[in-house]
């Protein structure tokens, strides 16, 4: 019999990895930009002259191999698709002593 477990939803995390916060929050921007770039029907190259970065940086960008670009260019790349980007900090939602970072798109 396969046992299986259910997962927290950020599989960074399962897989015991120490940045998992902040790798979901950038696999999430990456999805976004890659969305906004498919919506737009743009060729790499043409996404990368807009974004201000090389094609094969954003190829890696979009296929998961993040680790070399910050969030802050992950929010200037969304800001250059047209898109608002706002950072709320508030009071953490938990009785945890830390806080907690989530990515939330509006429409």
């Amino acid at each position: 019999m396969i046992e299986i477990e259910q997962g927290s939803g950020n599989v960074y995390a399962d897989l015991g990895m120490a940045d998992a916060d902040e790798m979901i929050v950038k696999a999430q921007l990456a999805t976004k930009i890659g969305e906004i770039i498919k919506s737009r029907k743009w060729t790499q190259q043409q996404a990368a002259d807009v974004l201000g970065i090389t094609q094969p940086k954003l190829s890696k960008m979009l296929n998961g191999k993040f680790r070399g670009i910050s969030e802050a260019k992950m929010f200037d790349c969304l800001t250059r698709l047209g898109r608002d980007v706002q950072i709320i900090v508030g009071p953490a939602q938990r009785t945890a002593s830390t806080g907690r970072v989530a990515v939330i798109f509006a429409a």
